[in-house]
């Protein structure tokens, strides 16, 4: 089963250039895919999509991100540790209690 994502080559509300890109999808996908679409009420199955890919890169830059702090966490030292952990503790003095 062939699904197309019928793009325009003119800018949208969203300010987005779309490009037209044909896909084949397995019905089980594309059940799911309007699934949603009738869930979110969106107006097509390609916006349910483009969604989901948006979703997901949001998803992956926010891990790389956990990654990266982690990565630097674990290469400080102590020393950095307890100035981090200094600089926190006096950040949590200068905030009014709510």
């Amino acid at each position: 089963m062939n699904f197309s994502i019928t793009i325009v080559l003119t800018v949208a509300k969203s300010k987005t250039v779309k490009l037209k890109r044909t896909f084949s999808l397995s019905s089980e996908s594309l059940t799911f895919l309007e699934e949603v679409r009738r869930q979110k009420k969106a107006p097509s199955t390609s916006s349910v999509l483009d969604e989901l890919i948006r979703e997901q890169k949001r998803l992956s830059r926010r891990q790389a991100m956990g990654r990266e702090i982690t990565a630097y966490y674990d290469s400080i030292n102590e020393e950095e540790l307890n100035e981090n952990a200094a600089w926190g503790q006096l950040g949590e003095t200068q905030f009014p209690e709510e």
